[in-house]
């Protein structure tokens, strides 16, 4: 992109941005004023189509096109290619390339929309910057994809008439096609948007570090709420792969019932979850080497003292996981055997030293907790001895 180009494509976005911001703010009111409370049938609808819109972001774009945490059928990758155009987001080659950006870079000069430059810049100033070059290397798997360069080719007509053919289904069913510009078009895009862009601003500011501390992103429940289940960023960054981001029964994560859903219609394969073994290991990895690099930093404190509690107890902690992952795959093995049936005593052994493990896991983890938490907060008062 030239100069010329890049100061045409800085004035288109920024026009576009302000000016349906703008007519929501005074079509919005007007309306109430002139037609009273939109109908419910237009309410609905924008809804559906918000819901449409956002989980093909969520579960098109994101854990399908970006992380490839899934496969499916080309029905359904046309199905989410077309309702991604109508969130108004880019491509999704762009937007899965900037996203793989994102990941590899996270936090550095180098992320498209790095938390380090500001929220505002992270929630969406980044827009005005200059778009990297898709790097064939980082997108090859989406350059292959027929679909995706369709929609990438023609992005901007494809969108237009994406938008049109579906607010103008809303305006025909409803009798009302002012409504349903303001409220399924403009309406819809502004919470679309905003709520999208909390992902890269809000849930990378305020919430909890649960699986890394290595980097900004953090869990952010309100944020799950808004965006069907992508607030878990902490988890998500520290496990891209994962078709799920709310691993938990209770975790709010619409996008990951939708995978599942597709898979057991027969749409979706090969759904990539991280082994619970696997899973608190790279925890335990992340964190150590995040608490041993914050100890440098701590003058006031016995730093080889500390340094070696940490490297200890998180040793302890692997050397648990290992032999729990090992008592495990040797159980599932005698389970699973097809030639004999698996001895009940040995099973019942496993299983006593499986429990036994968990109890001295669980044990170990309490202490790590709280001595990561005494590291993380520390300041100036020295560490308990």
């Amino acid at each position: 992109m030239n100069e010329l180009d890049f100061k045409i494509y800085k004035w288109v976005v920024g026009i576009f941005l302000a000016a349906y911001h703008l007519a929501l703010l005074a079509l919005v009111p007007l309306f109430f004023i002139k037609f009273g409370v939109p109908t419910l049938g237009i309410i609905i609808s924008t809804f559906v189509l918000f819901f449409a819109s956002g989980l093909s972001i969520t579960g098109g774009y994101h854990r399908c096109f970006a992380h490839r945490s899934y496969k499916t059928r080309p029905i359904v990758e046309t199905i989410l290619l077309f309702f991604g155009a109508i969130a108004v987001q880019g491509s999704a080659l762009r937007w899965s390339f900037d996203h793989r950006m994102h990941h590899a870079y996270v936090d550095t000069d180098k992320d498209p929309y790095s938390i380090n430059r500001g929220f505002w810049y992270a929630h969406f100033l980044w827009f005005f910057d200059k778009p990297h070059e898709i790097d064939p290397k980082l997108a090859s798997d989406l350059l292959r994809n027929k679909r995706v360069m369709f929609q990438h080719k023609y992005y901007g007509t494809y969108t237009l008439i994406a938008n049109f053919i579906m607010i103008g289904v809303v305006g025909l069913l409803f009798h009302n096609f002012l409504a349903a510009f303001i409220f399924a078009g403009l309406f819809r895009l502004f919470l679309l948007h905003h709520f999208t862009w909390f992902i890269n601003s809000l849930a990378h500011t305020w919430g909890s570090k649960t699986y890394s501390k290595e980097h900004t992103a953090v869990d952010n429940y309100f944020v799950s709420l808004v965006t069907f289940g992508e607030g878990y960023h902490n988890y998500h960054h520290t496990f891209c792969s994962d078709y799920r981001n709310g691993i938990r029964w209770f975790h709010f994560d619409p996008t990951k019932w939708m995978i599942w859903i597709l898979s057991k219609l027969g749409l979706a394969k090969d759904l990539r979850t991280t082994e619970i073994f696997k899973m608190k290991e790279k925890q335990i990895l992340y964190d150590r080497k995040y608490l041993l690099k914050k100890l440098k930093y701590l003058l006031d404190v016995n730093q080889k003292l500390i340094e070696d509690k940490v490297s200890n107890l998180s040793q302890s902690l692997l050397d648990i996981l290992s032999s729990m992952k090992a008592l495990s795959a040797n159980h599932g093995k005698l389970k699973n055997n097809l030639y004999e049936a698996a001895p009940k005593d040995e099973l019942a052994r496993i299983d006593g030293e499986l429990q036994s493990l968990k109890s001295q896991f669980d044990a170990q983890w309490k202490n790590w907790l709280r001595l990561s938490s005494q590291i993380v907060r520390k300041k100036e008062s020295k560490l308990a001895a």
